[in-house]
C-alpha cells in the first residue's frame, strides 16, 4: 500500500489518528506533500513510517526546508509519483510538472482540499489535510494494486476515521 499525506501543520507531532495512523504505519511507501511546519512533526512522521518520501512546503520551518527538497520523484507500486507542495499555474502547471517527470501521479498539497483530477497524462492528487482541514473535510489517500486489472492502482481519499471521500484509478502501464 502507498499512503499519501499533506499539510500536517503541527508544532507537536504527526497528528495522525485512526485509519490515517494505521495507513502510515502499514504502508510500504508514504509520500508527504509538505507543510509539516516543524521538525518535531517531521520526525514524528519518520518514526511512524518505514519509508517516508517528503517535500517541504511554504509553511515549513527553515530546519525542515534544509532537510527536504521542494520536489521529488518516487517509484512505488509500479507507478511514478512526482511530489511538490504547490506549483504556479494551477492544474495546468501541475500537469506540466508531472509530464516533465514522466509521472503517473502528481502529489501536491497547499489548499487542504482533498482533490483528484484526471488529466490526459497524469492524475493530480491532493490528499487534503488530515490534521488541519481549514473548512474542508480532513483527508489522506491510499493506493493499492488493482485487484482485477494489471498495470493499475486503485486509490481512495479517506477521512482519518476511514470514511471514503472519493475513489479513483491510476493507469501505470
Amino acid at each position: 500500500m502507498i499512503a499519501i499525506f499533506s499539510d500536517t501543520h503541527s508544532s507537536d507531532g504527526h497528528e495522525l489518528e485512526g485509519e490515517a495512523l494505521t495507513a502510515a504505519r502499514e504502508a510500504d511507501t508514504v509520500i508527504h506533500a509538505g507543510d509539516f511546519t516543524s521538525e518535531t512533526a517531521l520526525e514524528a512522521f519518520q518514526r511512524e513510517c518505514d519509508r517516508l518520501f517528503a517535500v517541504h512546503g511554504n509553511a515549513d520551518s527553515a530546519a525542515v526546508r534544509d532537510r527536504l527538497p521542494t520536489a521529488r520523484v518516487v517509484e512505488a507500486g509500479g507507478a511514478r509519483f512526482a511530489a511538490t507542495h504547490r506549483r504556479d499555474g494551477g492544474e495546468t502547471g501541475l500537469a506540466m510538472f508531472g509530464r516533465s517527470r514522466d509521472a503517473d501521479v502528481v502529489v501536491f498539497g497547499h489548499s487542504h482540499r482533498p482533490t483528484v483530477v484526471e488529466t490526459e497524462d497524469t492524475v493530480l492528487l491532493n490528499p487534503g489535510s488530515h490534521a488541519d482541514p481549514r473548512g474542508n473535510r480532513p483527508g489522506f489517500a491510499t493506493l493499492e494494486p488493482a485487484t482485477e486489472r494489471a498495470g493499475a492502482l486503485e486509490g481512495e481519499i479517506r477521512e482519518p476515521d476511514g470514511t471514503v471521500l472519493e475513489a479513483f484509478d491510476v493507469r501505470t502501464a
